[in-house]
């Protein structure tokens, strides 16, 4: 499959009908889930026959990309049944047999449970703002947890320093992969501007 025709199809994929801004729901648009998905695939192999894992997959995403690139299996979690919900309705409407979703807290023990039971691990996490401070590292950790071989993560661009030095502590490989330009569509009452773009890292983490 083309980029261009996988990003064609991640455009049927139905968002969020009320996002709710406590769990930082915003849309991973079809060009940059397109995009980290055919690099994952086409340059480091991560994707087809593998058993991948989307954490904070909303509505499935990176989740039917990867599944769409042939993954063994891809499992899409999220804490959100709205969100899982609609997940639900687009899996069927791509009449996907290689993805499932899971209902369950990033945070909680789900590392614990799935330790190193996955090869990939791909996601837009919340960027840690507002009241979910450090809620991007979190999810980082568990994504490592969970991974065999690699993570692949979105981050503002401004966290770069602070991400890479919780990379060392852990001691994993941090390889900025791209440096894309996040268009935020307004998606509450408070955004007063359509949209806003954020200078965003896209990520691959790795055991050194």
């Amino acid at each position: 499959m083309r980029l261009k025709e996988l990003e064609s199809s991640l455009q049927r994929v139905q968002g969020f009908e009320r996002p709710k801004l406590v769990l930082e729901q915003y849309p991973t648009s079809p060009h940059i889930a397109a995009c980290m998905l055919y690099t994952i695939h086409t340059t480091f192999d991560d994707i087809e026959n593998k058993l991948v894992a989307d954490l904070g997959c909303g509505c499935g995403v990176l989740s039917i990309g990867a599944a769409m690139l042939n993954a063994g299996l891809c499992l899409g979690v999220d804490i959100d049944e709205d969100a899982l919900n609609i997940f639900h309705r687009n899996a069927e409407e791509f009449e996907l047999t290689n993805v499932n979703m899971l209902q369950c807290d990033v945070c909680s023990k789900l590392s614990e449970k799935f330790s190193k039971k996955f090869d990939t691990i791909i996601m837009n996490p919340p960027f840690g703002t507002k009241r979910n401070k450090g809620m991007d590292m979190i999810f980082v950790k568990s994504a490592l947890d969970m991974a065999r071989r690699a993570v692949y993560s979105l981050h503002k661009t401004a966290t770069r320093d602070h991400i890479k030095k919780k990379a060392d502590e852990w001691k994993v490989k941090m390889e900025v992969i791209a440096e894309l330009r996040y268009d935020l569509p307004a998606s509450y009452k408070f955004h007063r501007r359509k949209s806003v773009d954020i200078e965003v890292d896209f990520i691959r983490f790795s055991t050194k």
